[in-house]
């Protein structure tokens, strides 16, 4: 038995002392490369300038708007993201009172509201031969393709209804939307 143990043993530090002379043939290495990645967050923000439109005291069924002929309040709406944007455009109902229905035509407690990009003025283009078109609650096309920074500017014309149930102060709100391009 006591043989035995101390083949046991003697097989044992043979096993030990060969299993490392077996790895020692192989060779290992390693090597890296690199990759620099960056990443800009795409960042979509539109604002206007000076966002505040005081059409004051109108008779009924009767218009105005905010070239330099009638309030000279044009608006303007600025992308401030970092990628070109469309910009879209819509009106509410008028609150305050009775409210006013946002329509396609004047009518008894409806008006219409309008916006224009194009005409023939220098420098803001509706200033001369404006061409409106009509605002809904849903939003339309204001601006297409504008650059980061760029500008978009735009007037605004309401046609009052032709009957009203009260005589109240009418708030409308008119919102801008920017998308990506």
């Amino acid at each position: 038995m006591k043989n035995v143990k101390i083949r046991l043993s003697i097989v044992s530090v043979m096993l030990l002392s060969v299993i490392p002379i077996i790895g020692a043939g192989k060779v290992l290495a390693a090597t890296t490369g690199t990759v620099a990645a960056t990443i800009t967050p795409q960042n979509i923000s539109v604002s206007v300038t000076d966002g505040v439109v005081a059409y004051g005291t109108m008779d009924l069924n009767s218009s105005k708007d905010t070239t330099s002929a009638s309030a000279n309040d044009t608006q303007t709406a600025t992308n401030d993201g970092n990628v070109a944007e469309d910009f879209n455009i819509r009106s509410t109902d008028a609150i305050g009172g009775t409210p006013w229905t946002l329509a396609g035509s004047v009518g008894a407690n409806q008006f219409t509201h309008s916006f224009c990009t194009s005409g023939s003025g220098t420098p803001d283009p509706c200033d001369a031969t404006p061409t409106w078109a009509a605002m809904t609650t849903s939003y339309a096309a204001l601006g297409s393709n504008i650059a980061a920074s760029g500008t978009n500017k735009f007037d605004l014309k309401i046609d009052t209804p032709s009957s009203t149930s009260d005589y109240v102060q009418k708030s409308i709100t008119v919102t801008i939307q920017a998308v990506i391009h």
